[in-house]
């Protein structure tokens, strides 16, 4: 018999205030860490820590980002080598033995996710779960649950970092090298017909890009946070750069939010995320590479600078 989990932090569907404008700001050099590792999987992951730094505008800034990590329920898995467990294919998994979160709707849907490197859903502005993984190595999850249409889906996107407040890891030859993101989902219904595909219907905002290491090739105006002109490339030494930050705006999960001053979601291939030797991935690429819904690898604008982003779509 499933086992339903009422979802934590339901906030109903009460209408939120629009997407507005906001202000920029900035820090520089590395945060101070605060949480050493919310996982630990020995030489086979990279250090899941958690810092904060002051920005210029006053406030204190958790890196890479605040999140539900221990508190909330975690994803189950479809993929875990942390765990040890690894199915070769979606037939080794028993989806009907797969705990149901409830959001309180009658229809019943499952989401397939590979993040890199980490997300938290909400669904119907109830979370319902997050990654059981936070940086590497790479996994994916399953989520059964619950919900009436319209369903507004809703991720919190993050790419971990090595280097805190720095956006950057080891890599390419450098301590201080920005590295890529994405994520991707798909969702059936109790049929098993795909009703959505991460793709570029989705809307997506970025609230922290680093490194920047020249702040005015960033461009904020409004809601458009373009750092397209700035510098991707890798560093022997990257403690004097900058990282730009800006506020999550209240209910953004919510079904009454208004996004639609948020740019669309940037589509991004598998070759360009580096999928293509993560089993977490290709073990599973009958549900992820569909031929007659094939899902789309999404983030922002920038896949190497934007590390928290907020993604969302609604489907009828």
């Amino acid at each position: 018999m499933n086992r339903r989990i009422s979802g934590l932090f339901a906030l109903g569907c009460i209408a939120a205030a629009p997407a507005l404008a906001q202000e920029v700001s900035f820090s520089t050099g590395p945060a101070t860490t605060v949480i050493e590792g919310l996982i630990d999987c020995g030489r086979r992951s990279r250090p899941s820590d958690v810092g904060e730094i002051p920005s210029e505008d006053g406030r204190t800034r958790i890196v890479p980002a605040e999140t539900h990590f221990q508190t909330a329920p975690k994803a189950p898995d479809l993929y875990n080598a942390c765990a040890g467990f690894e199915p070769a294919s979606l037939e080794e998994i028993d989806l009907d033995a797969l705990e149901v979160f409830d959001t309180g709707g009658s229809e019943e849907f499952t989401a397939f996710v590979f993040a890199d490197n980490y997300f938290e859903l909400y669904v119907n502005g109830t979370l319902l779960a997050v990654d059981a993984v936070p940086f590497t190595p790479f996994n994916s999850s399953v989520i059964r649950f619950t919900a009436d249409r319209p369903v507004t889906l809703a991720i919190l996107g993050v790419d971990w970092e090595e280097n805190l407040a720095l956006g950057s890891e080891a890599g390419r030859g450098s301590p201080y090298s920005p590295g890529d993101a994405g994520i991707v989902m798909q969702i059936r219904d109790a049929e098993g017909e795909t009703v959505a595909i991460t793709d570029a219907s989705w809307r997506a905002q970025t609230f922290y890009t680093s490194p920047l290491q020249d702040r005015s090739c960033l461009v904020a105006e409004g809601q458009t946070r373009d750092s397209s002109a700035c510098s991707t490339a890798a560093a022997s030494d990257g403690t004097g750069f900058s990282a730009a930050f800006w506020d999550i705006p209240e209910g953004w999960m919510l079904p009454g939010f208004d996004d639609s001053a948020w740019p669309a979601a940037v589509t991004f291939t598998n070759a360009t995320v580096g999928v293509n030797n993560k089993p977490a991935y290709t073990n599973f690429t009958e549900i992820f590479d569909a031929p007659e819904a094939d899902a789309q690898f999404i983030w922002s604008s920038n896949l190497l600078l934007d590390n928290l982003v907020l993604l969302r779509k609604t489907i009828d």
